[in-house]
């Protein structure tokens, strides 16, 4: 449960005239142990819905799922346009895609919540070749941030904006459930194989959302980029655990546990409080907890040369990608005009 309420209908301002991204909104998860009808994204869309903000985009990959979000926000705001843009965040190619459907249709973009997100995955590697929980968890939203970006700083030129990028992490990252190190950056393009690597992981991308905030930050101080824990609860991201992890989680999770809609809360304070060093209001680059609190730092979390080897490593990787995509679009024009002139 979050440590103090959060009353969405008095604490978030109206939005008019404001634009909302949201990355996931995840329906209809199932197990023995739960039953879940809502993601924290989902919950976020209809929450902010009622504020009457002009659009709000999300992502995710069912499109029935999409639609039946859509139609219930409409039951909430009818006046509000709510689109949903397809997007595999494990998959570079489907992200880039996603970018352009969004910045052919966004003139600005006022709150970006990073949101979407897998946990505990078994050993596996993305579509572009990286651990597959670091690939959606922390690259995925790395280069729909970077595309996205002269959207972003356009929208915090404009007179009277607030740009704001919420990055969803997790109380994992806190708690030891790291590789020796944070981030094993050799490894991160291989499965990662080990003892507990599931949760090590899923810690390790999560961390990466913390290290990756305060970068930002520091990238571009016009816009306040802030990390944060929803909190415990079931939402679809337990669905890939085993019958026995889910049993465990169960059971140590009694009485911590949240509702989806409180699990939305400290993300929508994140993006409506007000800014500053004070108790209560937010500033760039840290990370909280619910709802609004700021934790004692681990040493991994402060840990500069952690920090810009992750920045580093992000940009180089993302540009690998950019000009290896960049030469594929390049042979595939060439090979069309050999084809077509061919006799």
């Amino acid at each position: 449960m979050p440590s103090q309420q959060f009353n969405t209908l008095k604490a978030i301002p109206d939005l008019s005239g404001k634009v909302i991204l949201i990355t996931g909104g995840k329906f209809e998860a199932h197990s023995i142990f739960y039953k879940c009808t809502s993601g924290v994204g989902a919950e976020t869309v209809k929450q902010l819905a009622v504020h009457n903000p002009s659009k709000i985009f999300f992502t995710g990959r069912n499109t029935k799922a999409a639609n039946t979000l859509i139609e219930s926000t409409k039951l909430l705001n009818p006046h509000v346009q709510v689109r949903f843009v397809p997007c595999d965040l494990s998959d570079l190619s489907s992200v880039r895609q996603a970018s352009n459907r969004i910045a052919a249709k966004a003139t600005r973009i006022d709150l970006f919540f990073c949101n979407a997100g897998v946990m505990a995955l078994p050993p596996g590697l993305s579509k572009d070749g990286y651990e597959q929980q670091f690939a959606t968890n922390h690259l995925g939203h790395a280069l729909l941030i970077d595309l996205l970006m002269p959207v972003l700083q356009d929208t915090a030129s404009l007179p009277g904006s607030d740009v704001r990028i919420i990055i969803t992490s997790s109380q994992a990252a806190t708690m030891g459930l790291t590789p020796k190190g944070g981030i094993n950056f050799r490894a991160l393009r291989t499965e990662q194989k080990m003892f507990g690597g599931r949760w090590l992981r899923y810690g390790q991308s999560k961390l990466a959302n913390i290290l990756y905030a305060k970068a930002l930050q520091k990238q571009y101080p016009c816009i306040t980029t802030v990390s944060i824990h929803p909190g415990i609860g079931y939402t679809g991201l337990q669905g890939n655990l085993k019958l026995f992890d889910r049993f465990i989680m169960w059971i140590t999770t009694i009485g911590k546990r949240s509702s989806v809609e409180q699990l939305s809360w400290n993300g929508l304070w994140a993006a409506t409080a007000p800014k500053g060093v004070a108790k209560g209001q937010v500033q760039g680059g840290e990370y909280y907890e619910p709802v609004g609190i700021k934790p004692r730092a681990i040493d991994y979390q402060t840990n500069n040369a952690l920090e810009d080897e992750l920045w580093d490593w992000t940009q180089e990787e993302l540009e690998a990608w950019e000009l290896k995509a960049g030469l594929k679009i390049v042979f595939t024009f060439y090979d069309l005009y050999v084809l077509c002139t061919y006799d």
